[in-house]
């Protein structure tokens, strides 16, 4: 077994609520006493493991001592209790701008920061071009950082941290600054990380991000760990404890919505009509037959089905809001059906997700999360070498005479 990058062993963090507090010695004198306040733990007995190689996620609502424990990690902040132990150097970046002077201009904060995070000068040297043009701020390297945008402040400071060379990186929240061109290089940096052997341990509220990057997950509540485990079903588990109308079916199907209308089942069947009895074939005749009840009435509906691989990647969606397809209304017991002449789905585990809508889509009364399963195998005719989907085509060199069994080099 690899040593955990970080151990966290039965952490507590208490801070001290004052709601009363003197701020001189007459005051005390005067009052006969000290202060008047409450203990407040923002970490109770948190215990986890962080995988090396690994990005590792901290999910939970404000206030649930996320962030504390990041400080606690970069040893900005000591636990009442417990222990953390951390293998190999460290980085952190835990608020924008953290380190930096705002009269100093941005060259002479990238050797100040750096030097904080441990860097020598002759390292620094070494990098600053490439810190430079990782954070795209070279036209206003030489001016006051004091004169940037919150993103200029964040991207200066994410790409100082990142050179540091380090084993663990810790970021909290600041990628929320980046613009979309930012991000999706903050994310390819990321991947080289694991690439590298390297771990990050990261806090964001953009939970779509964090399933995407993120390889495990811990849940905090209230300063406790709820759960630990990979990022997908626990990023999934904490967005379902937000909402309020959410259930949990007889079959342990997960629903949403306002329930006028609400999905039963979905059968996935060949081109007879039967439910395929083992793995689909690539390339076979596949309907999707999605059963519902209704309430009440429900006018001009949106009934539509999504589809994803086993780890959450959304591959294809589709509703009957389209221009060969109307739908006036639905009552009572139904069925739709979707039919896929050919599959184009490589050989893989996916699942259904299933909804019905208002015609504008903006009120939903049910939406039913992996509500079929199933499997696909290879075709015999296959000739894919990798991802989720098949289309068809052939090589051709245009002006060559060649046979299939030719191999190409040029």
């Amino acid at each position: 077994m690899s040593t955990p990058a970080v151990v966290v062993d039965n952490v507590s963090k208490k801070f001290k609520i004052y709601h009363e507090r003197n701020q001189s010695l007459k005051s005390a004198v005067m009052r006969r006493r000290l202060s008047v306040h409450e203990d407040f733990w923002a970490l109770k007995d948190v215990s986890l493991e962080v995988p090396p190689a690994s990005t590792f996620a901290l999910v939970g609502d404000n206030g649930s001592g996320k962030s504390t424990l990041l400080k606690c990690l970069a040893k900005i902040l000591y636990p009442t209790s417990g222990k953390i132990t951390t293998h190999g150097r460290m980085a952190a970046l835990l608020e924008v701008g953290s380190g930096f002077h705002p009269e100093l201009s941005g060259r002479e904060n990238i050797f100040l920061n750096a030097s904080i995070l441990g860097m020598t000068r002759k390292e620094v040297e070494r990098k600053f071009d490439e810190i430079v043009a990782f954070s795209g701020v070279e036209e206003f390297i030489d001016q006051p950082v004091k004169n940037y945008s919150s993103g200029m402040y964040v991207r200066l400071g994410f790409s100082v941290a990142i050179n540091v060379d380090p084993e663990v990186l810790l970021v909290d929240e600041v990628l929320a600054v980046g613009d979309a061109a930012f991000q999706e290089k903050c994310a390819e940096k990321f991947a080289q990380f694991r690439r590298e052997g390297r771990t990050v341990v990261v806090v964001s509220h953009s939970l779509g991000q964090l399933r995407n990057m993120s390889d495990h997950a811990a849940w905090l509540e209230h300063g406790q760990l709820k759960e630990i485990g990979p990022a997908d079903v626990i990023i999934e588990k904490y967005r379902d404890s937000t909402r309020s109308d959410l259930h949990v079916d007889v079959d342990g199907i997960v629903h949403c919505g306002s329930g006028e209308a609400r999905v039963e089942a979905l059968e996935v069947l060949d081109r007879s009509g039967d439910p395929f009895a083992g793995p689909i074939t690539s390339g076979s005749a596949v309907t999707f037959r999605m059963h519902y009840t209704t309430s009440e009435p429900i006018v001009d509906p949106s009934i539509s089905l999504s589809l994803e691989t086993k780890d959450g990647i959304v591959l294809w969606a589709r509703s009957t809001r389209g221009r060969h397809f109307t739908l006036a209304r639905i009552d009572g017991p139904g069925t739709a059906d979707f039919t896929v002449p050919a599959l184009p789905l490589t050989a893989g585990e996916f699942v259904l997700n299933a909804s019905i809508a208002d015609a504008a889509t903006q009120h939903l009364f049910d939406h039913a999360r992996a509500v079929a399963a199933f499997r696909v195998a290879r075709s015999d005719r296959s000739e894919v070498d990798g991802g989720y989907v098949d289309i068809g085509g052939r090589w051709t060199l245009p002006g060559r005479l060649h046979t299939p069994s030719e191999l190409v080099t040029e």
